[in-house]
């Protein structure tokens, strides 16, 4: 066989997916409404500005995604990170979640997910270089 390795267009990159989740869906079913449930939530001050906020999906199985949480820096220590998870959550489990995992750097908020109950399940060394990633997941 020959072939060649090459940059996928849009809608190659789309085939690409859409095969994947075929293929996942074949070998276990779908057990919530759609194959993606985005759960993304936003904080902003009295002012209008957006001060934080969390992107999360609820994927395939019920299973919650934490893809990005950020809090600016000045609003940090007023609970705005934990009440967005909490809120995140809470959502999750009304969709049937049952799990929620989440990667942080040893840079960013690993005690702060450790305190709202997420435990470490796998650590990379050496991402990025000379640090750690973490791996984390909490039953809902």
């Amino acid at each position: 066989m020959s072939f060649e390795i090459y940059v996928p267009t849009k809608s190659e990159s789309e085939y690409i997916g859409e095969k994947l989740l075929e293929y996942n869906l074949s070998m276990k079913p779908l057990e919530q409404q759609e194959p993606f449930i985005e759960i993304n939530r936003c904080v902003k001050n009295s002012e209008g500005e957006v001060i934080g906020g969390i992107l999360a999906i609820a994927a395939l199985w019920n299973i919650l995604h934490i893809d990005t949480m950020w809090v600016k820096e000045e609003c940090r220590g007023n609970r705005i990170a934990s009440e967005l998870l909490q809120n995140v959550e809470e959502y999750a489990k009304r969709l049937g979640c049952h799990l929620s995992y989440l990667e942080t750097y040893d840079f960013q908020a690993k005690e702060l997910y450790i305190n709202n109950g997420y435990k470490i399940f796998g650590v990379l060394e050496d991402c990025p270089q000379a640090h750690k990633c973490y791996c984390l997941s909490k039953k809902l």
